[in-house]
């Protein structure tokens, strides 16, 4: 939402230092009996940013893409960064986790198994992540998922799956943390014996405090020591700088332009490069346009094909759209390198096999205001960074979407048929560039990269309410960050004793319509002619995005403090701790799943090979033979019906009374 206000309120975060004065809640100038204008500081030396010291040296830190619909995770390691596949071979994973009457299932496995446990199946974690249940963009999106949201504590919308035969509700942030455990065990399988819980994990430019907050609990929860967020298309420069550097294509400062469409987010980033210095200039984007937006295009189309076809209706039926949404997604891949693509879905619904096909024309007709959406926040940071975009020396594509060819044309139209930059896997860059930043942070980085500087901004305005309900800017959109910005208000009435604060973010005139972040108030003001105290107001921004207000009084030194903590829609420390717990026990649960099953097939390989042993010697007498027959049909059958409440040691136990019965037998022949 190019430099617009963002999509959602938040429930305040509340802090106070004594009772809360019900007129002291605004601030007014001397010029003004109504209203509490807050003044710049006297000292404008008290705006600067902050210098942080890298970390000390720690080991092999990873970095996470968390991505709406697929994962990737990377180590700097050998000095270049390694894109680390999973068991499947696959240098990302489906974002994806499934629950079924005996297991639970996360990433490929779970997307494979979707069309036939879809209630079950949950995806587009990133697209619930910090927000409120009644966020409109919730109330959308759950109309087309075939999982069940309802609403939680304090507004958080909670996912309803059932696991085994038992129905649960689970956060955003615990589906998240699920998948994050995923993929640090993807790469603690390839770093052997030397893991780490260190990571620095990846998210829109354009995620609020709230989503940014959620996404660090979802890593606490993951058991991961979170060392930074950073933002995705930033992730991205690194990797476009870090290649130009290899390929000796550096020729001094680089305007660069990284527009990153991924499967359920959309961010441009303008990045001024030179040598190691990556400065980003101004962010725009979208937290809620990507991939999944043009599959469910899709899907509505076919749906009101086959409605139109056979006069049933498939919107009720999870598991058709789920099937349905497969075989669109696919398409829409195909649809990439070919102008045909054909849907092919046996027993779609009702018995009733559903076949169709779609042009490259109709998938861009079905899109084209979602596409055209697309080039709003690139003229918006262009417009932002106060550049023309004849100066933007490259283009960068980031993110699967990207890859649509349409997409492609109107942005290249847009630059006037300027070449974009296609030298860094759009799948994996963000990633590469949150290993590459793990390894600065944690000094492991060879001289390839320990000089490099990452200077990230604020992506969208914070202030304070006054009286009006007017927005005042402490800190506009687009501030470099780590950053520490000061100004001062005043009093609204005469012996006015307390000043409530209200901390909000957006872009908009008028404060209610922006997010309200928290709220506060400052006691012990001296008693005085109104517009006569001076109250300092202190904003400070960490690197991860995350936002400190305090407040002091001048002339006798009260302060109050809040950090923003977001707590409609974040979990509480006691919640994380009980999360944490509950993720535990899944781990176990899993890992005694695994060994349970794995003590089963070699039971049940047994007992299946001394059968079909036993039947074909036929030179054994007949009573050996039939004992060891009927020996492993028993267990076989024993099986069939045990093998889920029985443990590993009464499986073990099995093989070794089958073991003990049949291997005198087999090997006397």
């Amino acid at each position: 939402m190019a430099g617009g206000k963002t999509s959602k309120k938040r429930k305040p975060a509340n802090s106070s230092s004594g009772r809360s004065s019900k007129r002291g809640t605004r601030s007014t100038t001397p010029d003004d009996s109504k209203a509490l204008v807050p003044r710049l500081a006297l000292d404008d030396s008290k705006s600067s940013d902050i210098v942080v010291p890298r970390l000390a040296a720690k080991g092999p830190a990873i970095g996470i893409d968390l991505g709406t619909t697929y994962s990737c995770v990377g180590v700097w390691q050998n000095d270049h960064v390694e894109i680390i596949a999973n068991d499947q071979g696959n240098r990302t994973t489906p974002s994806y986790v499934a629950f079924t009457d005996s297991e639970r299932l996360i990433g490929e496995a779970a997307k494979n198994q979707a069309g036939v446990n879809s209630v079950n199946t949950v995806f587009d974690a990133k697209r619930l992540i910090g927000r409120r249940y009644s966020d409109s963009s919730v109330q959308t999106d759950m109309k087309l998922w075939p999982f069940k949201v309802v609403p939680g504590p304090t507004n958080k919308p909670m996912i309803v799956v059932s696991h085994k035969g038992i129905e649960k509700q689970l956060s955003p942030e615990e589906i998240s943390s699920m998948v994050l455990t995923k993929m640090a065990d993807i790469a603690n399988s390839f770093l052997g014996p030397t893991p780490s819980r260190d990571v620095v994990i990846t998210v829109p430019a354009f995620f609020s405090d709230s989503q940014r907050q959620a996404t660090k609990d979802a890593g606490a929860i993951a058991g991961l020591n979170v060392i930074r967020i950073i933002n995705e298309p930033t992730a991205a420069a690194i990797a476009y700088g870090l290649n130009q550097r290899a390929n000796a294509a550096w020729g001094g400062a680089k305007n660069v332009l990284v527009f990153d469409l991924g499967g359920g987010t959309f961010d441009v980033s303008l990045l001024t490069i030179n040598d190691g210095t990556f400065v980003v200039k101004a962010t725009a984007g979208d937290t809620h346009l990507g991939g999944e937006d043009f599959d469910n295009r899709i899907v509505a189309h076919f749906a009101a094909e086959f409605k139109r076809k056979h006069k049933k209706d498939i919107s009720g039926n999870p598991r058709a759209l789920r099937r349905l949404r497969t075989a669109g997604e696919r398409a829409k891949r195909i649809l990439s390198t070919n102008t045909h693509a054909t849907v092919d879905v046996e027993f779609l619904h009702d018995s009733i096999d559903f076949h169709s096909s779609i042009t490259r024309a109709k998938f861009e007709d079905l899109n084209m205001d979602l596409f055209q959406k697309c080039i709003e926040p690139v003229e918006s940071c262009l417009r932002t960074a106060g550049m023309d975009k004849a100066a933007v020396h490259d283009v960068v594509l980031v993110g699967g979407s990207t890859r649509i060819p349409k997409v492609q044309n109107l942005l290249q139209c847009f630059f006037n048929g300027k070449e974009l930059c296609r030298s860094i896997n759009p799948d994996e860059a963000v990633a590469y560039g949150a290993a590459v930043q793990a390894a600065v942070l944690t000094g492991v980085g060879d001289n390839k990269v320990r000089d490099l500087v990452l200077c990230d901004v604020t992506p969208l305005s914070l202030g304070i309410e006054t009286e009006g309900e007017v927005m005042f800017v402490v800190v506009p959109r687009n501030t470099p960050i780590p950053a520490r910005k000061e100004k001062w208000v005043t009093t609204v009435y005469d012996n006015q004793t307390s000043v409530g604060f209200k901390v909000y973010e957006g872009e908009r005139a008028r404060s209610t319509e922006n997010n309200l972040l928290g709220q506060f108030t400052l006691m012990g003001v001296p008693p005085a002619l109104r517009g006569a105290a001076r109250i300092d107001v202190l904003f400070e921004i960490d690197v991860n995005g995350i936002l400190s207000v305090s407040a002091k009084e001048r002339f006798n030194g009260s302060t109050n403090k809040i950090t923003i903590t977001n707590e409609e829609g974040r979990a509480s420390r006691e919640e994380i701790e009980r999360i944490v717990r509950d993720a535990e026990r899944y781990r176990r649960e899993d890992e005694e799943y695994r060994r349970r099953g794995e003590a089963r097939n070699n039971l049940e390989n047994y007992a299946y090979s001394v059968r079909s042993a036993a039947r074909a010697a036929v030179w054994l007498p007949m009573a050996d033979r039939r004992r060891v027959e009927e020996e492993a049909t028993w267990v076989i059958m024993w099986v069939e019906g045990n093998w889920m409440r029985a443990g590993v040691d009464e499986l073990k136990h099995k093989m070794w009374e089958l073991e003990r019965i049949c291997s005198p037998i087999i090997n006397g022949f």
